[in-house]
Parts: structure tokens; C-alpha cells; sequence
């Protein structure tokens, strides 16, 4: 009976560079598309309608309406663009989803007293989207192959002797 033992990782090992485009990294990618989507969708919204948001008159960080529309779209537009790029696991698109969720972040932050529920949601989005990115696969998993075992194994330890 044969088994199919290794999978997605004997692939991965015979393309090293298909290696880089892991579960975090597509995780991400998807996040920062929904992230985006959602930007892009509170700027229109903030450009169109004005009255739909609540307005606080005592926040330090307050701003015109339609301003803030205009930078969530545009970043929001962005990050739809960097989410998509995630899925080749370029090392460029990774630096530029960790810049934009910051980007967004902040202006998530800036943006709680119009619509505090959904600025908490996207926080929170954001934050995963620049953790995902951040704790996606290290050089040594995207580099390590059938060359020669890992570090850590039993061959390279010199306490560990072959019975």
C-alpha cells in the first residue's frame, strides 16, 4: 500500500520559489483584500453621504468628512492591489501590505469617532494582516530542501548518536 507522505511539502521542495506563497502569506493576502475592499467601500461612502456617520464634536482628531473618505478610498484602493499581489509572494508585496495595514491602522484609529464599530473591525483586520505578514515563513523554511536535513535534526546534532 503506498501512502502519499510529504504532500505540498515535497513540492515545495522541488520549487523553492513557490515556497515563499504559504498559508500566512495567503491568509493575508486574502485579509488585506477584505480590508481593502472595505476601505474603499467606508471612503466612498464617507465622499457620497455624510450624514450616515456620527459626528463627535469633542475629538482631538477631528477632520472633514470628505477628506477622510478620499484617503480611506485611496488607501483602500491600494491595499486591493498589494492584497492581489500577495498571492506571488514577491518580497516587495509583503513590505508593501505591512506599510498599507500600518497606513490603515492609523487611519482606522483617526477614524473611530465617525464609525467606531466598524474603525474596531478594521483595526483588528489590519492588525492580523501585518501579524500574518510578519510571521510568515523564515529564510531557513523557504531555503530549506532534499539537499540535506534541517537544523535541529538528528544528523547534525552531535549529542545524538545513530543506533
Amino acid at each position: 500500500m503506498a501512502s502519499h507522505v510529504g504532500g505540498v511539502q515535497a513540492e515545495a521542495a522541488r520549487h523553492p520559489h513557490r515556497a515563499a506563497v504559504s498559508g500566512w502569506l495567503v491568509f493575508a493576502a486574502v485579509m488585506l483584500l477584505f480590508a481593502g475592499l472595505m476601505g474603499l467601500g467606508q471612503g466612498i461612502s464617507a465622499i457620497r453621504n455624510d450624514h450616515v456617520f456620527l459626528v463627535t464634536g469633542n475629538y482631538i482628531f477631528s477632520f472633514d468628512l470628505t477628506g477622510w473618505g478620499w484617503i480611506h478610498a485611496i488607501v483602500g484602493a491600494v491595499a486591493v492591489i498589494a492584497g492581489l499581489a500577495l498571492f506571488t509572494g514577491a518580497m516587495w508585496a509583503r513590505v508593501t501590505g505591512v506599510v498599507l495595514a500600518g497606513l490603515s491602522l492609523i487611519a482606522n484609529f483617526l477614524w473611530l469617532p465617525y464609525y467606531p464599530v466598524w474603525a474596531v473591525a478594521l483595526l483588528i483586520v489590519d492588525a492580523l494582516v501585518i501579524w500574518a505578514l510578519c510571521a510568515g515563513p523564515g529564510m531557513s523554511e523557504r531555503t530549506a530542501g532534499p539537499s540535506g536535513p534541517s537544523e535541529g535534526s538528528q544528523a547534525t546534532d552531535p549529542h545524538v548518536t545513530g543506533r
